[in-house]
Parts: C-alpha cells; sequence; structure tokens
C-alpha cells in the first residue's frame, strides 16, 4: 500500500493510499466514502472490501479522503465542490496505470461520483452503493435531473441493502429506469451500512468492474 498526495484543481491537497494490482493491471479504480460529517472516511470495513477485491482483480485502487476529513486539506463543500476531489483521484490514478477508470461511491460519495460522471468522460463505469435517494435534510446535493441521467450511457451499477432507508429498493429501480445502462442489486436482509455482507457486495461490484473493463456485461444478472 503506497501513501499519497495529490493536489485538486482548486489547490486542495488530499490523502490517499493506493493499492496495486495483484498481477497484471486492468485498468484503475477510485472509491469515494460516506459522508464526513456522519463518521464518513476512506477507513470503513465496506470500502477495504471493495479496495481488496478490486486489487484482486488487476485494478490499481486508489481510496482517499474528501476535503476537510481526516489528513485532507480544505473544507466540507456540502458534496458539490468534492466533484474536484474526485476529479483529481481519477487524474491521479490514471496517471499511474493505463487502461478503464470504474469509480465506486458508498452513500455521500456516490452522489458524488455520480455528479462527477456526467461531464467526465475518463469515467469508464460507476459502481454506486447506498445512493442516497432519500437524503436527510440538505446534507447531499440532489440526484440529477431526468435529462441528465439519459446522457449518462456508461454502464453503472446501483447496489442497495433490502431496508436500507436511504436507498429503499423501489425508489432505486425508478432511477434505474432513467439511466440506459444500469444493473441494480440488492442484497437481502440488510441496510444501508451492509454489516457483515461487506465482502458480499464486494464480490458483486468486483463482478460487475471486471466486465465494465473488457468493455461488456456479466451474462446473467447480478445477486
Amino acid at each position: 500500500m503506497e501513501h499519497v498526495r495529490f493536489p485538486t484543481s482548486d489547490g486542495v491537497s488530499l490523502e490517499g493510499e493506493l493499492r496495486p494490482p495483484e498481477g497484471s493491471p486492468v485498468g484503475s479504480a477510485v472509491i469515494c466514502h460516506a459522508h464526513p460529517r456522519r463518521g464518513g472516511s476512506k477507513d470503513h470495513p465496506i470500502l477495504w472490501a471493495i479496495r481488496n477485491e478490486l486489487a484482486q482483480r488487476g485494478f490499481a485502487v486508489l481510496s482517499f479522503n474528501f476535503r476537510g476529513t481526516m489528513r485532507s486539506g480544505g473544507t466540507h463543500g456540502g458534496g458539490r465542490t468534492e466533484t474536484y476531489d474526485v476529479d483529481a483521484a481519477i487524474g491521479f490514478v490514471r496517471s499511474r496505470t493505463d487502461g478503464p477508470t470504474i469509480v465506486c461511491g458508498w452513500s455521500f460519495g456516490a452522489i458524488v461520483a455520480l455528479r462527477e460522471a456526467l461531464t467526465d468522460e475518463r469515467v469508464s463505469a460507476l459502481a454506486l452503493i447506498g445512493l442516497p435517494l432519500i437524503p436527510v435534510a440538505a446534507e447531499v446535493p440532489p440526484i440529477p435531473a431526468a435529462g441528465e441521467l439519459a446522457s449518462l450511457r456508461r454502464p453503472v451499477l446501483l447496489l442497495s441493502g433490502e431496508t436500507d432507508t436511504y436507498c429503499p429498493p423501489p425508489a432505486l429501480e425508478a432511477l434505474a429506469r432513467a439511466l440506459p445502462s444500469a444493473e441494480i442489486a440488492i442484497l437481502q436482509g440488510t441496510d444501508h451500512f451492509l454489516w457483515r455482507r461487506e465482502r458480499e457486495a464486494a464480490a458483486i461490484v468486483g463482478t460487475f468492474s471486471e466486465f465494465a473493463s473488457l468493455g461488456s456485461r456479466p451474462p446473467g444478472p447480478l445477486p
């Protein structure tokens, strides 16, 4: 694991960890964490599991802390200036590894990743976990409008727990209908935090990412 720092376009210094791929690299991945004002950081079991899974499948994986979180500089931007952070993370990991780039986000990180991908063609595919469709107050930016979502034609994985109160399956299914190339995976018997289902969730993200890096889709539905 390599501890790294990299700058954003607006001059904020971010901390991260770059895990090299196991074996020949197939591409790169960026992992975006949950809400920093609710304890979110790059250091969480679900994100560790995803990082390990993707590295085992040949991705160079960059986990980082958003601005204002732990040893990253700057101040929290409510999910708006954090898109600069994702932009910088993508640029950094692509400077280290060739091939397609997968961006994965959980909760707050999922909405930031989605908003960045709308205008960033370097993003080959998105894996969005627990996307906050029913946000608490104004703590996260709104979901982009239907017209914006329709323009996102790259593969998107939408994953949530069966009892996720922030990302309930019916709302997720409605969102999927607005995206041209979305796949849904619902983990039964768990919620927004996917407790004790981290490896299962990571395997789903890994399978999706592996096929997306090849420009294809899994032959059957994800679990």
